[in-house]
């Protein structure tokens, strides 16, 4: 890509993400109060986080069988308490098996 093309897109994507980030200080000018904003406002992270990662699991593989059965793996070993390494681990051992054994189907 031409610099000539790429620093007007880097400008305006700059200014977007500045705009982004600037616009909610601009408009709350007080501390919310309202305890239902306020819960709303702390599970946000988790909504986006999990909204974004779930498509990416399905979509990672060959196969969504093998996506579901590595997705299976890392939610039976975090509801066990473990790290999130070995939940990792797990899941890539579910998804490298499932693709193994649907190799030799």
């Amino acid at each position: 890509m031409k610099i000539s093309v790429f620093l007007p897109y880097l400008l305006v994507m700059a200014g977007v993400t500045y705009a982004i980030r600037v616009i909610p200080f601009l408009l709350m000018r007080k501390k919310i109060s309202n305890k239902y904003i306020i819960a709303f406002l702390e599970y946000i992270p988790y909504t986006v986080l999990t909204a974004m990662t779930i498509p990416a699991i399905f979509y990672a593989t060959s196969s969504p069988v093998s996506a579901a059965a590595g997705f299976f793996a890392a939610v039976i070993t975090a509801y066990k308490g473990k790290s999130l390494v070995v939940v990792a681990v797990c899941a890539c051992l579910g998804v490298g098996i499932c693709e193994g054994i649907m190799m030799f189907i």
